[in-house]
Parts: C-alpha cells; structure tokens; sequence
C-alpha cells in the first residue's frame, strides 16, 4: 500500500484493500499492456458514478428545500460533470497512479478531462466498495460539496451550451457550431472529443462518453475562454 500513501493522506482515510485502489486505476487501454488477468476500472466507474450521483442528490434536496426538481437537477449536473470531476481528479494527483496503454499515454490521456474524470468515479466507487457509504460520502463531502455556494453564487449551474449560445448570438448573431474532432474507444464505451467553433474559430473542446456530454464541456470551455478575451 506504500505507493497508495500520499493519496490516502490527502483524502484521510485509511484503506487495506489495494487490489480495489489497483483496479480503479487500471484503465481499459492498459489490459493489452499486461499479462496479468486483470479488469479495467469500468465497473467500478460505473458503481461511483451511481454512488456520486445519490450522495449529491441526497445532500442537495435536503439542504435547499427553497429549490425546485429542475433547479436542483441543474446544480447536481454541474456537480458531477466531467470538467468538474477531472478538476478533482488533477487536485488529487490521480493521474499518477492511472495505468495506461503506451499509446494512450502518449496521446496525453493523463490530461485528458473525460478519463481523468471516470478515474476520480472509479476511486469513489472502490471506496465505496471496501469502506462503505460513509466513507465514500466523505470524500464526497470534502471534495464537491465546498464548491455548490460559488457555482450557486455564480449562476454556473446553468446549462453551458444554452448560454454560450446566448452570449455568442447576442454578440455576432451567429449561433455555436459543434463538430465531432475525435471518436474512440469501442462500441460499447465510446468517447467523443468535440470543438465549439464561432465564425470558424475554436473556442473550445471537450469530452465525454455521449455527443451531449461532450458538447456540454466543449461549451463549457468555450465559455472560460471567451470570458478572457
């Protein structure tokens, strides 16, 4: 568990069962890598998301009874979305327990947000599995929980495409294109890395295992970038 120290400390937890710390990190590419039998975090990304998504529900419905369904939908997606989870993931330093295929790492999968954000879901769901509900909402707790007042305060639990749309009409009376820059990954686990362009420049990408996800953070990029220029 010595390579696994530094991490715990960060999240503050103790945890004996390496193998499932070993297999939130073994992403699908790494498989061919190895000769070992193992399984790639999927499942366990699958279980975490699952995990992630009551803990935030449960908190958010009852800590702001004044909100409505649509508005607490809203807040939660903007929680457990693929550009705010890799920001956990980075902070975490997950990408230097992550194992890669040679060719994925040299691809910069390490920095990509889709895959960074599925490892910070396949920890919670390993958590999860060898500590328990309460463990897995601690981390939960330390790590998204402090960041709802400015996202609140913010008003950036509002859809980014619809308003990047807004903004970008409101301006050159044009509207957003969003192109398919890059398609991987088998049928079954597709990823989709796509690029927001106005008047033909790119203003933004983003991915995620649907269309819809990764338009969503494309326009979320876009959004960052366009308020810096």
């Amino acid at each position: 568990m010595v390579k696994y120290n530094d991490l715990l400390k960060i999240l503050k937890i103790k945890f004996t069962h390496e193998e499932l710390l070993d297999r939130a990190f073994n992403h699908r590419s790494f498989l061919n890598e190895t000769k070992n039998k193992i399984e790639s975090n999927e499942r366990l990304e699958f279980l975490g998301d699952t995990v992630l998504s009551f803990v935030v529900s449960d908190f958010l419905y009852n800590s702001y009874p004044q909100y409505s369904e649509g508005y607490l939908t809203n807040l939660r997606s903007s929680l457990v979305k693929t550009s705010t989870l890799a920001k956990i993931a980075s902070k975490l330093h997950l990408g230097d327990f992550l194992k890669l295929s040679k060719g994925e790492e040299e691809s910069g999968g390490k920095n990509n947000s889709s895959l960074m954000a599925d490892t910070f879901e396949a920890l919670i769901g390993a958590i999860y599995l060898g500590l328990g509900l309460k463990a897995a909402k601690k981390i939960i707790e330390q790590h998204i929980f402090p960041m709802i007042p400015g996202i609140i305060k913010d008003k950036s639990y509002k859809d980014a495409k619809s308003t990047f749309q807004e903004i970008v009409q409101e301006n050159t009376k044009n509207s957003p294109l969003y192109q398919v820059i890059k398609e991987t990954g088998p049928d079954h686990a597709k990823e989709f890395t796509i690029g927001v362009y106005v008047n033909s420049k790119l203003w933004g990408s983003g991915a995620g295992h649907n269309k819809q996800e990764a338009e969503q953070s494309a326009a979320t990029s876009a959004l960052e970038n366009w308020n810096k220029k």
